[in-house]
Formats: structure tokens, C-alpha cells, sequence
């Protein structure tokens, strides 16, 4: 039994002045599974997140996401469809002048009626999922860099989205992080059935999670299939 994509690139075409990004780029990726998404720098792995979710629009082509050409969604669509997409940034982008909990309690204050302690009970909960219930009150000045790249998570994942999208979530973090990041995303993915994205350079330890892998290069898709096939061929 076939599954419908959860995200579709039809053709797309984005350049930036006179410079083809993606070139009638074709790309399916599956619902309920991490992909990750490889390709030398500079061919367009974090264009792509941008595309997914609105932040830019290419000049050509279509992109349908959860069934949804995004073309067609008018602003409120566009509010609605993003509340169940979350985007983890390279850099945490945590917001330095709040705590480890407001940082992840933001997106419920501002996109949700909940009452304050309904709000205290996820976010606690979140910060359970990401092993830093007890860093609540520090701020992100106090982080290492693996913990602020784990509040981010748990920020991002405050809302509950369906699809998860990750850009390089990996770099800068050294070995025992990495390897707490990769078992935490794995973990997540399948515990909440999410459908996770990953734009990395570290093909290795991406290769021991992902479902699926699609190679950029050129401006298309040159390759995707099982983490086994890539590597054999």
C-alpha cells in the first residue's frame, strides 16, 4: 500500500540573481520517517528548509506540503500550516535575554490560549523529552552548546508538529553530543510519529538514523534510497 508524500518539489526552479540553486528540482520525502538531506556546501540543503516553509518562494515549480500546494495559501493558510511544521536552526537561535523555560514556553504564549499552568506542565515535559528539566531557570549564556542545541529542540517541539526540519543540527557539538542529539531525534521521530528532515555534513552519524537520503548536487536531486543503497552505489 502506497503512502502519499508528505512534502512534494514539482519542478522547482530558484536561483538567486543569475545562479540556478535548484534547477526543476523533483524530491518526495515520506511521511513518519527521517531524511536526511547531503550535498556538498553551497547546493542549496538549508534553501531547501527555507522553501519547505515558506521564508522564501521559488521562480518556478510547485511545493506541496501535507497535501497543500503552498503556492495557493493565503497568509492565514500559511499560519495554520506552519503550526505544524518546526524549524531547528544551525545556531539554537534561542532568545538570550530568557530562561531555558520561557525560551521553550514562547511558542505556546503566543500561538496558544492555554492557561498559564497548562503551559508550566509542557514545557517541563518537553524539557523531560530533551534530559534538561533541571536547566529550567538557567540562561542561554550558561548552556554548553550541545544543551542550547537541546533547548532548541524542546522549544521547537512545544506545539507539537508534524514535521520536524533540522539545519545542520550537528555542527559544532563534539562527539558525545552528537552521538545524545542522534539518539534523541531518533527517539523523538518514533515516539511521536513525526516526519523529520535533516540538512547535514556529517554523513557517517546521519547514516545510522535516517530511513532515506537524498543527495543534492547540480541542482537536483542525483540521488535518494535507503542509507544502504546510497553508500553501496
Amino acid at each position: 500500500m502506497s503512502v502519499d508524500p508528505i512534502v512534494v518539489f514539482d519542478r522547482v526552479t530558484f536561483k538567486r540573481g543569475e545562479r540556478f540553486i535548484f534547477d526543476k528540482l523533483e524530491l518526495e520525502i515520506k511521511p513518519g520517517k527521517i531524511t536526511a538531506v547531503l550535498g556538498p556546501s553551497g547546493t542549496g540543503k538549508t534553501t531547501l528548509l527555507y522553501l519547505m516553509g515558506g521564508l522564501i518562494s521559488p521562480d518556478s515549480g510547485e511545493i506541496y506540503v501535507m497535501g497543500k500546494k503552498v503556492s495557493k495559501l493565503s497568509s492565514k493558510g500559511w499560519y495554520e500550516l506552519r503550526r505544524s511544521m518546526a524549524l531547528l536552526f544551525q545556531g539554537s537561535a534561542l532568545f538570550t535575554d530568557l530562561t531555558v523555560y520561557d525560551n521553550v514556553a514562547f511558542p505556546l504564549r503566543q500561538h496558544t490560549d492555554l492557561p498559564e499552568h497548562l503551559i508550566r506542565s509542557s514545557v517541563l515535559m518537553k524539557l523531560e523529552a530533551v534530559g534538561l528539566r533541571g536547566a529550567r531557570d538557567l540562561m542561554p549564556a550558561e548552556l554548553s552548546g550541545g544543551m542550547a542545541r537541546r533547548v532548541a529542540l524542546a522549544r521547537s517541539m512545544a506545539l507539537d508538529p508534524t514535521l520536524m526540519m533540522y539545519d545542520e543540527p550537528f555542527t559544532g557539538q563534539d562527539p558525545f553530543t552528537l552521538g545524545v542529539l542522534l539518539k534523541l531525534i531518533k527517539t523523538l521521530n518514533d515516539a511521536l510519529g513525526l516526519t523529520s528532515i535533516i540538512v547535514t555534513h556529517d554523513v557517517d552519524e546521519v547514516f545510522h538514523i535516517a530511513d532515506d537520503v537524498a543527495i543534492l548536487c547540480g541542482g537536483k536531486v542525483v540521488g535518494q534510497g535507503a542509507p544502504k543503497t546510497i553508500a553501496i552505489s
